[in-house]
């Protein structure tokens, strides 16, 4: 298992644009997951922080860990609910609730998260100044055996404070303010243990990502980098010594451009994570995006049979085009029509339709109907499509229970969109349950 590199985002007030794009920034320049959280306890600012957290978790697909206050079990659940995959709870908050509620009423809600979503869903927080025998003991009583371990100017030995947890805990991260100052040792001495995960920091400094990860791996520390399996002499060039490479949106599959790659263009594509093209009309190497910011982050790279061509798989960050269009490929020659829906992706057509219906009212339209009557209404229809189902099933002939089903996804996909939920919020929730 590789170790993680996971920037630390804290959010600040009514800076929810600014704290969602550097999320996305993070992911594209290779984080494998990220770590967020908010300096303050107040109820408003929380709960902004959990809007601004469900939307970033919309933006992005590597994993959010992220740390909230837990009063009670509806924290727990609030935080897993943005999409979070876990929560930590640093061990100062749960001191300070035990305080004010006692230990009794204060660790409830921690051991309540526990039993209903699993230990696998809460880390605890712990400070190389705490005592190791008192945490020991409160990890216990919580059920929690995930350790993130903070990182101070206490002077103690970090790794062999951390080593006293080791036995007996699943996961643990190491958490600091900083890496920078920190030599390349330093930090393979920190990832070294086997049970430790990764390393959160908020300040990477001007040390790239891939270029920390590049560091890790030639001192002996297994991370997640772009590597080739292929080496590029074994690819077969065209006449101009070439390599011609299809550029496709990894989420809408839509093909974006069709670009070529020399030894040079291909080896810095693989090292840095961005598409780097070699120019035949400049005769240069070129950044995609250099001078526009329209990057494209690498997803995967794969060659065809004949291993003469490169399918690059993209995070494209605004046009592809040069003229401003999403992709090269939009003056039609030639045209037939024929149906283009595809079963995997019906789901979010309607749903977008549905959407549509919202933002832009049509007169006569049920959907916009529903959405006039509200919530209730809306609910009534969910409840009376699935009764219909039931009955549907008990039909011997099952086409009359695809209609059926087909009525019951689209109130429902009403209902989400009354509900600001959209597919790739349950899609997401899925996953985690599989």
């Amino acid at each position: 298992m590789y170790k993680k590199i996971v920037p630390w985002l804290v959010y600040e007030q009514d800076k929810a644009e600014d704290f969602i794009n550097a999320g996305i920034q993070y992911e594209a320049t290779g984080a494998d997951e990220l770590y967020i959280s908010t300096e303050t306890q107040e109820h408003y600012l929380g709960e902004e922080f959990l809007r601004a957290a469900a939307e970033l978790a919309k933006q992005i697909d590597i994993p959010i860990l992220i740390n909230i206050f837990v009063e009670r079990f509806e924290d727990v659940k609030k935080g897993l609910y943005t999409g979070a995959y876990a929560v930590t709870v640093k061990i100062t908050d749960i001191y300070e609730v035990n305080t004010r509620a006692g230990a009794e009423t204060g660790n409830k809600a921690i051991k309540e998260a526990v039993a209903r979503f699993g230990c696998e869903k809460l880390y605890l927080e712990v400070s190389d100044n705490e005592d190791a025998q008192t945490v020991k003991a409160l990890a216990a009583d919580l059920g929690i055996d995930r350790l993130l371990f903070i990182k101070t100017d206490s002077g103690n030995d970090f790794m062999e404070y951390g080593k006293q947890f080791m036995e007996g805990y699943q996961k643990h991260f190491i958490k600091s303010d900083s890496i920078i100052g920190v030599s390349k040792e330093d930090l393979k001495a920190n990832l070294a243990e086997e049970q430790m995960e990764g390393l959160i920091a908020v300040n990477f400094g001007d040390r790239d990502l891939q270029r920390i990860k590049k560091d890790l791996k030639e001192n002996g520390i297994s991370v997640n980098t772009y590597e080739s399996s292929i080496s590029f002499s074994d690819m077969k060039l065209n006449s101009d010594g070439l390599l011609p490479v299809v550029v496709q949106d990894y989420k809408t599959k839509d093909v974006l451009m069709v670009a070529y790659m020399n030894e040079e263009a291909f080896s810095l594509t693989v090292s840095t994570g961005r598409m780097t093209y070699y120019s035949r009309s400049r005769k240069k190497l070129w950044l995609k995006g250099e001078t526009s910011g329209h990057f494209q982050y690498v997803k995967t790279l794969t060659l065809d049979c004949d291993k003469d061509t490169l399918l690059a798989k993209v995070r494209q960050v605004g046009p592809a085009c040069h003229t401003g269009s999403t992709s090269c490929f939009f003056e039609e020659a030639v045209k037939k029509p024929y149906d283009n829906s595809n079963p995997l992706t019906v789901l979010n057509d309607v749903y977008e339709v549905i959407m549509d219906r919202k933002e832009h009212p049509k007169e006569g339209s049920y959907t916009n109907y529903l959405f006039d009557k509200g919530i209730d209404k809306i609910l009534k229809k969910c409840g009376e499509e699935a009764a219909e189902i039931i009955i549907a099933a008990k039909n011997p002939d099952a086409s009359e229970l695809k209609y059926e089903i087909s009525d019951y996804l689209y109130h429902l996909m009403v209902l989400m969109a009354q509900c600001g939920l959209d597919w790739k919020e349950i899609m997401k929730e899925l996953s985690h349950r599989r």
